[in-house]
């Protein structure tokens, strides 16, 4: 199968792998530049992702704008997706059943975009990528590199939302993915 973002896409669409597709309103596979150096995953979409068909539009998309923007960059320069692609029910976090569902989904946008950096929004977006060892308290803020990758988990933002001590180790996270997007940079331009 070649890799395409048309054929990405409608399989997403058409997906009836798990039981979250049921009582949907929207798809939501996930938006931004699909050639982004930055890559950030939530866990899944929540109410008025499902109902736009957007990732991180809500309250914690408006302070995940924020922080991109604080960052330099905009939403369209940056992908933003899930781990799951549709919402499950009343916000709960989605099940091992139905990340393994989407995890393919996920590979093939990891290869499509390739970004250099990806950011693993919260616990659950940790554990899915990274494996269940991982404690967001406990690893956020620590590189992982794994298939080429650099990833670093961090807090999600409606985690911030809930507890803004959380915003100062959360801004430090991000220092270190801009300061790793500078290194990648100067060595892709010393290769150049």
């Amino acid at each position: 199968m070649q890799l395409s973002w048309e054929n990405l896409l409608e399989r997403i669409e058409h997906c009836q792998k798990c039981t979250l597709c049921s009582g949907i309103h929207n798809k939501v596979p996930g938006q931004g530049n699909t050639h982004a150096k930055l890559m950030f995953i939530g866990e899944g979409p929540g109410a008025d992702e499902d109902m736009q068909g957007l990732a991180f539009v809500g309250a914690a998309g408006k302070l995940l704008t924020k922080m991109i923007g604080a960052m330099g960059y905009t939403r369209e320069d940056v992908y933003i997706c899930n781990v799951v692609k549709c919402r499950p029910p009343h916000n709960r976090a989605p099940e091992l059943d139905e990340m393994e569902s989407c995890m393919p989904y996920l590979r093939e946008q990891f290869l499509l975009v390739h970004p250099k950096v990806i950011v693993l929004l919260g616990a659950t977006a940790a554990k899915a990528v990274l494996g269940d060892h991982i404690r967001i308290t406990r690893d956020r803020g620590k590189w992982v590199e794994k298939k080429g990758f650099y990833f670093m988990p961090t807090y999600h933002p409606a985690a911030l939302l809930r507890d803004e001590s959380k915003k100062k180790d959360a801004w430090e996270d991000l220092k270190q993915v801009m300061k790793k997007l500078s290194e990648l940079e100067e060595k892709d331009d010393a290769l150049a």
